[in-house]
């Protein structure tokens, strides 16, 4: 199956919004690569209703002859570049004007003025696109102002606007946009999702991750690893972290980067990272620059469940990638090879239920690890004053449970998973939301 063809299931809560009169702005945000583009197109196709779809990134080098008023309906399929000389037609020619290959706020209220114009002269709602907004300084600013006013006139002008870098977007949303914008979230592909769109059986998906571009590439491993360094991690850090956020020392956070995903699933100190990464840096800046890596879909730094915030921040990590695929790729074993070392497939087992947890879950979902002494916990899920401690288990081998006893005597979790061999099995345990868990009995 194509991905083009599979559709996710956020895509029926998009629909909804859409069938709605417009109340909040629309923004469908989550990590590069995972089918944000596709699924807004998919449900404008289901939807039926005029539209433009504006992709802010896309390079534009010809002339457009086509009135924009006839394009509506259609930009979704089909690029139509334009160049600083390109002159924009209207059904009245005096009202052409040229068009600049810049994308920026002024392109972008140009863009929106047409919208207005097309929803005012519709008998159905309208629907502007813009792909990968945050590429525009300062755009939560005018969106504001755009919005404020569509509301004040009750325009029937729905805005969708999709962003690949979730920092890029919880900034600019955060700064100015507040109680104006509804978010609808696209995570990680998840292995009930991978399999029924590409067939992959359970160890597959935890080789392999959740990247649907690369499904098609497994078998043929050294395509598949470049496609995943190529189109995903050095775009993910080079445009979307480096390029738009301050980061004052950009071979420490691809360092951390690195040597975070080859040691998914372990608890490391910031100043002992230093020391691993050869890094002269701070634990401040670590700690930040982990953050930055988390909120782009990358790494993730899961701090200790401790029953109180401040211990929690203090605490050292817990490195978890949050795509398996990122952990593969920078392991050096092929598929095979990763199978075959049951210390390494361990921790690969363990990362792909971290991410799931991560990824599955809501905001108001925490997710932990807890350890005092030798005693540990792999995962503990926090919802309000419920906890759920999960402990992996990936091989035959009989593992100590004695840090799960312990947690149950100090914290009384609502429940305490173990998943693989003895307990859920791990496939079962992966198509289930992290929220799934709090409503076991």
């Amino acid at each position: 199956m194509e991905m083009s063809s599979f559709k996710r299931a956020q895509i029926s809560t998009l629909l909804s919004r859409l069938r709605e009169d417009p109340k909040w702005l629309i923004v469908v945000a989550g990590p590069r690569q995972v089918g944000k583009t596709t699924l807004v197109r998919q449900a404008l196709a289901q939807i039926d209703l005029p539209h433009k779809y504006l992709p802010v990134d896309r390079p534009q080098s010809t002339t457009l002859e086509t009135p924009w008023s006839s394009l509506v309906g259609t930009w979704e399929d089909q690029d139509y570049p334009w160049d600083s000389s390109t002159t924009l037609p209207s059904d009245d020619p005096e009202e052409a004007v040229p068009i600049s290959d810049v994308r920026d706020t002024a392109w972008l209220i140009r863009q929106w003025e047409r919208a207005r114009r097309e929803a005012k002269q519709s008998e159905r709602r309208f629907v502007l696109v813009f792909d990968e907004i945050q590429k525009i300084p300062n755009w939560s600013e005018t969106v504001k102002g755009l919005w404020d006013a569509d509301r004040h006139e009750d325009l029937p002008l729905h805005v969708v606007v999709l962003g690949s870098a979730p920092l890029l977007m919880q900034r600019g949303l955060s700064e100015s946009m507040l109680g104006r914008f509804e978010t609808i979230r696209l995570p990680h592909w998840s292995f009930t999702e991978m399999s029924e769109a590409f067939g992959f059986d359970l160890d597959r998906y935890i080789y392999f991750g959740g990247y649907p571009g690369a499904a098609s590439l497994v078998q043929e491993q050294q395509r598949w690893r470049e496609y995943i360094l190529g189109s995903i991690i050095e775009p993910n850090i080079e445009r979307d972290i480096l390029a738009m956020e301050r980061v004052d020392r950009p071979a420490l956070l691809k360092r951390l980067f690195e040597f975070g995903a080859e040691m998914s699933g372990q608890i490391l100190a910031y100043d002992k990272m230093l020391g691993q990464i050869q890094d002269a840096g701070n634990t401040t800046t670590l700690s930040r620059y982990l953050d930055l890596l988390s909120k782009a879909g990358l790494l993730t730094g899961l701090g200790k469940y401790a029953g109180g915030v401040y211990r929690r921040r203090a605490s050292s990590p817990k490195l978890n990638v949050l795509n398996t695929a990122l952990m593969s790729v920078h392991s050096g074993y092929t598929f095979e090879e990763a199978r075959a070392d049951r210390s390494f497939w361990g921790r690969l087992v363990e990362s792909a239920v971290g991410a799931h947890l991560f990824n599955t879950g809501t905001p108001e979902v925490r997710l932990h690890y807890w350890r005092e002494r030798s005693l540990e916990v792999d995962f503990v899920l926090e919802y309000g004053r419920k906890l759920v401690a999960v402990e992996v288990k990936s091989g035959p081998r009989r593992e100590n449970t004695s840090g799960m006893e312990e947690f149950k005597t100090r914290f009384s979790p609502k429940s305490s998973l173990l998943v693989g061999e003895g307990g859920t099995p791990i496939s079962e345990f992966l198509s289930a939301p992290a929220m799934d868990w709090f409503k076991q009995s």
